[in-house]
Protein backbone atom coordinates (compact mmCIF):
# COMPACT_ATOMS: atom_id res chain seq x y z
CA UNK A 1 0.00 0.00 0.00
CA UNK A 2 0.95 3.37 -0.77
CA UNK A 3 0.43 5.53 2.37
CA UNK A 4 2.45 9.13 1.40
CA UNK A 5 1.41 12.06 2.15
CA UNK A 6 1.39 12.29 -1.94
CA UNK A 7 -1.05 9.07 -2.37
CA UNK A 8 -3.43 9.93 0.51
CA UNK A 9 -4.01 13.87 0.69
CA UNK A 10 -6.72 15.89 -1.04
CA UNK A 11 -5.17 17.58 -4.01
CA UNK A 12 -6.35 20.76 -2.75
CA UNK A 13 -3.61 22.34 -0.33
CA UNK A 14 -6.42 24.26 1.37
CA UNK A 15 -8.46 21.60 2.50
CA UNK A 16 -9.92 21.82 6.06
CA UNK A 17 -8.81 18.77 7.38
CA UNK A 18 -9.18 16.43 10.51
CA UNK A 19 -8.76 13.27 12.06
CA UNK A 20 -7.47 10.50 14.41
CA UNK A 21 -4.45 9.08 15.88
CA UNK A 22 -3.80 6.68 18.47
CA UNK A 23 -1.57 7.83 20.52
CA UNK A 24 0.51 4.76 22.03
CA UNK A 25 1.83 6.64 25.12
CA UNK A 26 -1.99 7.49 25.68
CA UNK A 27 -3.28 4.56 25.43
CA UNK A 28 -5.68 5.98 23.79
CA UNK A 29 -6.89 8.22 20.37
CA UNK A 30 -6.41 11.99 20.14
CA UNK A 31 -8.62 13.87 17.62
CA UNK A 32 -5.66 15.89 14.78
CA UNK A 33 -6.02 18.48 12.48
CA UNK A 34 -4.12 18.12 9.34
CA UNK A 35 -1.85 20.97 9.19
CA UNK A 36 -0.12 20.62 5.72
CA UNK A 37 2.16 17.79 5.46
CA UNK A 38 2.27 17.84 9.57
CA UNK A 39 -0.29 16.64 12.70
CA UNK A 40 -1.89 18.70 15.05
CA UNK A 41 -3.30 17.55 18.58
CA UNK A 42 -6.31 19.50 19.17
CA UNK A 43 -7.47 16.73 21.69
CA UNK A 44 -7.68 19.28 24.30
CA UNK A 45 -9.84 21.64 22.91
CA UNK A 46 -11.96 18.64 21.36
CA UNK A 47 -11.59 15.44 23.38
CA UNK A 48 -13.50 13.34 20.42
CA UNK A 49 -14.78 13.88 16.93
CA UNK A 50 -18.27 14.42 17.84
CA UNK A 51 -17.31 17.15 20.40
CA UNK A 52 -15.66 19.05 17.42
CA UNK A 53 -18.57 18.74 15.02
CA UNK A 54 -21.07 19.81 17.53
CA UNK A 55 -19.89 23.17 17.41
CA UNK A 56 -21.87 25.98 16.22
CA UNK A 57 -19.08 26.70 13.70
CA UNK A 58 -16.73 23.37 13.45
CA UNK A 59 -14.79 24.89 10.36
CA UNK A 60 -14.17 28.28 12.55
CA UNK A 61 -13.24 25.65 15.54
CA UNK A 62 -10.84 23.67 13.82
CA UNK A 63 -8.82 26.47 12.46
CA UNK A 64 -8.58 28.41 15.53
CA UNK A 65 -7.89 25.33 18.07
CA UNK A 66 -4.27 24.86 19.75
CA UNK A 67 -2.78 21.97 19.83
CA UNK A 68 0.24 19.72 20.09
CA UNK A 69 2.58 19.13 17.32
CA UNK A 70 2.67 15.19 16.67
CA UNK A 71 5.18 15.79 13.87
CA UNK A 72 5.00 14.69 10.23
CA UNK A 73 1.87 13.15 8.96
CA UNK A 74 4.16 10.93 6.72
CA UNK A 75 5.54 9.16 9.44
CA UNK A 76 1.81 7.94 10.99
CA UNK A 77 0.85 7.09 7.70
CA UNK A 78 3.57 4.43 7.05
CA UNK A 79 2.90 3.12 10.90
CA UNK A 80 -0.42 3.15 9.91
CA UNK A 81 0.05 -0.42 7.81
CA UNK A 82 -0.50 -3.35 10.60
CA UNK A 83 2.55 -5.35 9.00
CA UNK A 84 4.50 -2.85 9.11
CA UNK A 85 3.53 -1.41 12.66
CA UNK A 86 6.04 0.23 15.38
CA UNK A 87 3.39 -0.26 18.62
CA UNK A 88 4.94 2.61 20.12
CA UNK A 89 4.65 4.97 17.64
CA UNK A 90 1.16 6.30 16.50
CA UNK A 91 -1.13 5.75 13.31
CA UNK A 92 -4.13 6.77 11.99
CA UNK A 93 -7.58 5.53 12.86
CA UNK A 94 -10.82 6.16 11.31
CA UNK A 95 -11.51 9.87 11.51
CA UNK A 96 -15.21 9.66 13.15
CA UNK A 97 -15.51 8.06 16.94
CA UNK A 98 -19.02 8.82 18.77
CA UNK A 99 -21.33 9.11 15.40
CA UNK A 100 -23.55 6.16 14.67
CA UNK A 101 -22.48 4.78 11.13
CA UNK A 102 -25.71 4.77 8.98
CA UNK A 103 -25.56 3.87 5.18
CA UNK A 104 -28.23 4.67 2.20
CA UNK A 105 -28.42 1.81 -0.25
CA UNK A 106 -29.77 1.59 -3.82
CA UNK A 107 -29.07 5.00 -4.58
CA UNK A 108 -27.64 4.76 -7.72
CA UNK A 109 -29.75 2.93 -10.83
CA UNK A 110 -26.24 0.39 -11.59
CA UNK A 111 -26.25 -0.62 -8.10
CA UNK A 112 -30.33 -0.79 -8.04
CA UNK A 113 -30.67 -3.22 -10.85
CA UNK A 114 -27.28 -5.23 -9.56
CA UNK A 115 -29.39 -5.49 -5.81
CA UNK A 116 -32.81 -7.23 -7.83
CA UNK A 117 -30.48 -9.24 -9.33
CA UNK A 118 -28.39 -10.79 -6.18
CA UNK A 119 -32.02 -11.05 -5.32
CA UNK A 120 -33.33 -13.01 -8.11
CA UNK A 121 -30.00 -15.23 -8.40
CA UNK A 122 -30.46 -15.84 -4.18
CA UNK A 123 -26.87 -15.25 -3.79
CA UNK A 124 -25.50 -17.52 -6.97
CA UNK A 125 -23.38 -15.09 -9.16
CA UNK A 126 -23.53 -18.19 -11.72
CA UNK A 127 -27.20 -16.97 -12.52
CA UNK A 128 -26.55 -13.48 -12.64
CA UNK A 129 -25.76 -12.77 -15.93
CA UNK A 130 -28.78 -14.05 -17.37
CA UNK A 131 -31.21 -12.55 -15.39
CA UNK A 132 -28.89 -9.07 -15.74
CA UNK A 133 -30.39 -9.53 -19.12
CA UNK A 134 -33.19 -9.97 -18.39
CA UNK A 135 -34.37 -7.35 -15.74
CA UNK A 136 -32.33 -4.67 -17.94
CA UNK A 137 -34.47 -5.55 -20.79
CA UNK A 138 -37.39 -4.80 -18.55
CA UNK A 139 -36.42 -1.57 -16.60
CA UNK A 140 -33.89 -0.82 -18.78
CA UNK A 141 -30.11 1.23 -18.04
CA UNK A 142 -30.59 4.72 -18.33
CA UNK A 143 -33.09 5.49 -15.37
CA UNK A 144 -31.10 8.43 -14.11
CA UNK A 145 -33.56 11.05 -15.08
CA UNK A 146 -36.00 9.11 -13.35
CA UNK A 147 -37.18 10.80 -9.62
CA UNK A 148 -38.32 8.15 -7.26
CA UNK A 149 -41.57 8.81 -6.00
CA UNK A 150 -42.64 10.40 -9.15
CA UNK A 151 -45.69 9.48 -11.73
CA UNK A 152 -43.07 8.28 -14.14
CA UNK A 153 -41.58 6.25 -11.36
CA UNK A 154 -44.42 4.47 -9.97
CA UNK A 155 -45.93 3.47 -13.52
CA UNK A 156 -42.31 1.69 -13.97
CA UNK A 157 -42.91 0.52 -10.96
CA UNK A 158 -46.78 -1.34 -12.03
CA UNK A 159 -44.82 -2.82 -15.38
CA UNK A 160 -42.22 -4.53 -13.23
CA UNK A 161 -45.01 -5.69 -10.80
CA UNK A 162 -46.92 -7.08 -14.04
CA UNK A 163 -43.74 -8.85 -14.86
CA UNK A 164 -42.89 -10.58 -12.19
CA UNK A 165 -40.02 -8.89 -11.80
CA UNK A 166 -40.64 -6.86 -9.26
CA UNK A 167 -38.57 -5.97 -6.13
CA UNK A 168 -38.29 -4.88 -2.90
CA UNK A 169 -34.85 -3.36 -3.94
CA UNK A 170 -36.91 -1.47 -6.75
CA UNK A 171 -39.13 -0.09 -4.26
CA UNK A 172 -36.23 1.88 -2.49
CA UNK A 173 -34.76 2.71 -5.26
CA UNK A 174 -37.45 4.37 -7.50
CA UNK A 175 -40.27 4.60 -4.42
CA UNK A 176 -40.56 7.64 -2.06
CA UNK A 177 -38.51 5.99 0.94
CA UNK A 178 -34.86 5.76 0.83
CA UNK A 179 -33.14 2.43 2.44
CA UNK A 180 -31.59 3.63 5.31
CA UNK A 181 -29.69 1.06 7.55
CA UNK A 182 -27.20 1.05 10.54
CA UNK A 183 -23.66 0.19 9.15
CA UNK A 184 -21.78 -0.22 11.84
CA UNK A 185 -21.64 0.53 15.53
CA UNK A 186 -19.85 3.58 16.98
CA UNK A 187 -16.17 3.86 16.99
CA UNK A 188 -16.19 0.21 15.16
CA UNK A 189 -14.89 1.38 11.55
CA UNK A 190 -11.34 1.27 10.32
CA UNK A 191 -9.05 3.98 8.69
CA UNK A 192 -6.56 4.45 5.50
CA UNK A 193 -3.93 1.50 5.55
CA UNK A 194 -5.80 -0.65 8.11
CA UNK A 195 -7.53 -4.21 7.17
CA UNK A 196 -10.82 -4.52 5.80
CA UNK A 197 -12.70 -7.94 6.50
CA UNK A 198 -14.58 -10.33 4.49
CA UNK A 199 -16.45 -13.24 5.98
CA UNK A 200 -14.64 -16.61 5.09
CA UNK A 201 -17.73 -17.72 4.47
CA UNK A 202 -18.38 -15.41 1.16
CA UNK A 203 -17.70 -16.44 -2.28
CA UNK A 204 -19.16 -13.31 -3.89
CA UNK A 205 -18.33 -10.49 -2.36
CA UNK A 206 -16.98 -6.58 -3.57
CA UNK A 207 -16.22 -3.21 -2.54
CA UNK A 208 -18.59 -0.10 -2.70
CA UNK A 209 -16.63 3.20 -2.84
CA UNK A 210 -18.85 5.54 -1.37
CA UNK A 211 -19.13 9.21 -0.30
CA UNK A 212 -19.77 9.38 3.40
CA UNK A 213 -21.47 12.79 5.11
CA UNK A 214 -20.69 13.96 8.52
CA UNK A 215 -24.30 15.02 9.85
CA UNK A 216 -24.18 17.08 13.77
CA UNK A 217 -26.83 16.33 16.21
CA UNK A 218 -28.93 18.62 14.89
CA UNK A 219 -28.98 17.80 11.16
CA UNK A 220 -26.40 19.95 9.94
CA UNK A 221 -24.36 18.54 7.12
CA UNK A 222 -20.87 19.82 8.59
CA UNK A 223 -18.23 17.85 6.27
CA UNK A 224 -17.46 14.86 4.02
CA UNK A 225 -15.32 11.77 3.65
CA UNK A 226 -14.74 8.64 1.95
CA UNK A 227 -15.94 5.19 3.11
CA UNK A 228 -15.94 1.63 1.57
CA UNK A 229 -19.01 -0.08 2.59
CA UNK A 230 -17.47 -3.91 2.24
CA UNK A 231 -20.55 -5.99 1.12
CA UNK A 232 -21.16 -9.54 0.55
CA UNK A 233 -23.26 -9.99 -1.94
CA UNK A 234 -24.13 -13.71 -1.49
CA UNK A 235 -25.41 -13.46 2.20
CA UNK A 236 -27.79 -10.60 1.45
CA UNK A 237 -28.84 -12.05 -1.85
CA UNK A 238 -30.13 -15.23 -0.07
CA UNK A 239 -31.97 -12.56 1.80
CA UNK A 240 -32.53 -9.07 2.22
CA UNK A 241 -33.58 -9.88 6.07
CA UNK A 242 -29.46 -11.05 6.18
CA UNK A 243 -28.31 -7.25 5.50
CA UNK A 244 -26.86 -6.96 9.10
CA UNK A 245 -25.13 -10.22 8.46
CA UNK A 246 -24.12 -8.99 4.98
CA UNK A 247 -23.06 -5.75 6.36
CA UNK A 248 -22.08 -5.17 9.89
CA UNK A 249 -19.04 -7.42 10.54
CA UNK A 250 -15.47 -7.12 11.87
CA UNK A 251 -13.42 -4.53 9.81
CA UNK A 252 -16.38 -4.14 6.96
CA UNK A 253 -16.64 -0.18 7.53
CA UNK A 254 -13.84 1.92 6.59
CA UNK A 255 -13.71 5.64 6.58
CA UNK A 256 -11.35 8.11 5.65
CA UNK A 257 -8.15 8.99 5.13
CA UNK A 258 -9.72 12.64 6.95
CA UNK A 259 -13.05 14.31 7.82
CA UNK A 260 -13.03 17.55 5.24
CA UNK A 261 -15.11 19.66 6.85
CA UNK A 262 -17.32 22.49 4.47
CA UNK A 263 -16.01 26.35 4.49
CA UNK A 264 -16.15 29.01 1.69
CA UNK A 265 -14.21 27.12 -0.65
CA UNK A 266 -15.99 23.62 -0.44
CA UNK A 267 -19.80 22.88 0.36
CA UNK A 268 -22.74 20.05 -0.35
CA UNK A 269 -22.48 21.74 -4.12
CA UNK A 270 -18.86 20.75 -3.92
CA UNK A 271 -19.78 16.41 -2.90
CA UNK A 272 -22.47 16.45 -5.51
CA UNK A 273 -19.80 16.82 -8.25
CA UNK A 274 -17.12 14.48 -7.01
CA UNK A 275 -15.89 11.83 -8.93
CA UNK A 276 -14.60 8.48 -7.18
CA UNK A 277 -12.32 6.15 -8.58
CA UNK A 278 -11.68 2.79 -7.28
CA UNK A 279 -8.63 0.40 -7.84
CA UNK A 280 -8.55 -3.21 -6.53
CA UNK A 281 -5.00 -4.53 -6.77
CA UNK A 282 -4.66 -8.54 -6.35
CA UNK A 283 -2.09 -10.28 -5.33
CA UNK A 284 -2.53 -12.66 -7.92
CA UNK A 285 -1.81 -9.80 -10.51
CA UNK A 286 -5.75 -9.04 -11.22
CA UNK A 287 -6.54 -5.33 -11.29
CA UNK A 288 -10.09 -3.76 -11.13
CA UNK A 289 -11.05 -0.10 -12.02
CA UNK A 290 -14.39 1.46 -11.49
CA UNK A 291 -16.02 4.68 -10.33
CA UNK A 292 -18.55 6.18 -9.55
CA UNK A 293 -20.10 9.64 -9.96
CA UNK A 294 -22.23 11.57 -7.59
CA UNK A 295 -23.79 13.51 -10.62
CA UNK A 296 -25.40 10.25 -11.43
CA UNK A 297 -27.35 9.72 -7.77
CA UNK A 298 -30.87 9.32 -8.07
CA UNK A 299 -31.60 11.07 -4.52
CA UNK A 300 -29.93 14.48 -3.51
CA UNK A 301 -27.33 13.72 -0.57
CA UNK A 302 -29.66 16.52 1.11
CA UNK A 303 -32.59 14.63 1.02
CA UNK A 304 -31.11 11.26 2.46
CA UNK A 305 -29.72 12.69 5.07
CA UNK A 306 -32.87 14.50 5.86
CA UNK A 307 -34.82 10.81 5.94
CA UNK A 308 -31.41 9.59 7.94
CA UNK A 309 -32.00 12.51 10.48
CA UNK A 310 -35.50 13.76 11.23
CA UNK A 311 -38.06 14.23 13.87
CA UNK A 312 -38.33 10.26 13.98
CA UNK A 313 -34.50 9.49 14.01
CA UNK A 314 -32.51 11.08 16.52
CA UNK A 315 -28.73 10.89 16.86
CA UNK A 316 -27.45 12.54 19.76
CA UNK A 317 -23.69 12.47 19.42
CA UNK A 318 -24.72 12.52 15.37
CA UNK A 319 -23.89 10.67 12.22
CA UNK A 320 -22.42 9.96 9.24
CA UNK A 321 -24.08 8.65 6.56
CA UNK A 322 -22.81 6.35 3.36
CA UNK A 323 -24.30 7.75 0.38
CA UNK A 324 -24.36 4.15 -2.32
CA UNK A 325 -22.33 3.75 -4.69
CA UNK A 326 -22.98 3.43 -8.82
CA UNK A 327 -20.50 1.27 -8.60
CA UNK A 328 -21.36 -2.28 -8.78
CA UNK A 329 -18.45 -5.05 -10.42
CA UNK A 330 -19.39 -7.63 -13.46
CA UNK A 331 -15.84 -8.42 -14.26
CA UNK A 332 -14.92 -11.54 -13.73
CA UNK A 333 -12.11 -12.52 -11.84
CA UNK A 334 -12.05 -16.29 -12.08
CA UNK A 335 -14.25 -18.13 -13.91
CA UNK A 336 -16.42 -16.94 -16.89
CA UNK A 337 -19.51 -15.52 -15.86
CA UNK A 338 -19.02 -15.50 -11.75
CA UNK A 339 -18.24 -12.00 -11.69
CA UNK A 340 -15.98 -10.83 -9.07
CA UNK A 341 -14.92 -11.43 -5.44
CA UNK A 342 -12.36 -10.41 -3.17
CA UNK A 343 -9.25 -12.69 -2.46
CA UNK A 344 -7.02 -12.13 0.89
CA UNK A 345 -3.91 -9.74 0.09
CA UNK A 346 -6.67 -7.62 -2.50
CA UNK A 347 -5.34 -3.68 -1.76
CA UNK A 348 -8.36 -1.77 -2.51
CA UNK A 349 -7.90 2.53 -3.04
CA UNK A 350 -10.63 5.04 -3.31
CA UNK A 351 -10.20 8.32 -4.34
CA UNK A 352 -11.70 11.89 -4.85
CA UNK A 353 -9.54 14.46 -5.55
CA UNK A 354 -10.87 16.80 -2.96
CA UNK A 355 -11.10 14.64 -0.42
CA UNK A 356 -8.08 12.03 -0.94
CA UNK A 357 -7.27 8.59 -1.11
CA UNK A 358 -8.93 5.44 0.92
CA UNK A 359 -6.43 2.65 1.05
CA UNK A 360 -7.13 -0.69 2.83
CA UNK A 361 -5.88 -4.31 2.39
CA UNK A 362 -8.44 -6.67 2.75
CA UNK A 363 -8.25 -10.24 4.93
CA UNK A 364 -10.71 -12.78 6.75
CA UNK A 365 -13.30 -10.89 9.28
CA UNK A 366 -11.26 -13.25 11.86
CA UNK A 367 -8.15 -12.74 10.90
CA UNK A 368 -8.69 -8.43 11.01
CA UNK A 369 -7.49 -6.73 14.18
CA UNK A 370 -10.41 -7.06 16.71
CA UNK A 371 -13.08 -4.24 18.05
CA UNK A 372 -12.22 -3.64 21.26
CA UNK A 373 -12.26 -0.03 21.81
CA UNK A 374 -15.42 1.10 22.19
CA UNK A 375 -17.41 3.91 23.69
CA UNK A 376 -16.66 3.47 27.55
CA UNK A 377 -13.10 2.90 26.58
CA UNK A 378 -12.83 6.04 24.95
CA UNK A 379 -14.69 7.59 27.93
CA UNK A 380 -12.71 5.79 30.52
CA UNK A 381 -9.45 6.94 28.71
CA UNK A 382 -10.07 10.56 27.77
CA UNK A 383 -11.16 11.01 31.90
CA UNK A 384 -8.02 9.10 32.72
CA UNK A 385 -6.07 11.84 30.56
CA UNK A 386 -7.69 14.66 31.72
CA UNK A 387 -9.61 15.64 29.01
CA UNK A 388 -13.18 15.50 29.81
Amino acid sequence: MDLSPAAILPADPHALLFGRVWRPEAEGPSLVRIDGERVTDISAAFPTARDLCEAADPATALRQAQGEDLGPLAAILANSDPARRDAARAWLLSPIDLQAVKAAGVTFVTSMLERVIEERARGNPEAAAEIRAQVRGLAGDDLRALRPGSPEAMALKQTLIEAGAWSQYLEVGIGPDAEIFTKAQPMASVGTGHEIGVHPASTWNNPEPEVVLVIASDGRIVGVTLGNDVNLRDVEGRSALLLGKAKDNNGAAAIGPFVRLFDGAFDLASVETLSLTLTVTGEDGFVMQGRSEMREISRAPADLAAQARNAHHRYPDGLVLFLGTLFAPTQDRDEPEHGFTHKAGDVVRIAAGPLGALVNRVTATDRCAPWDFGPGALMRNLAGRGLL
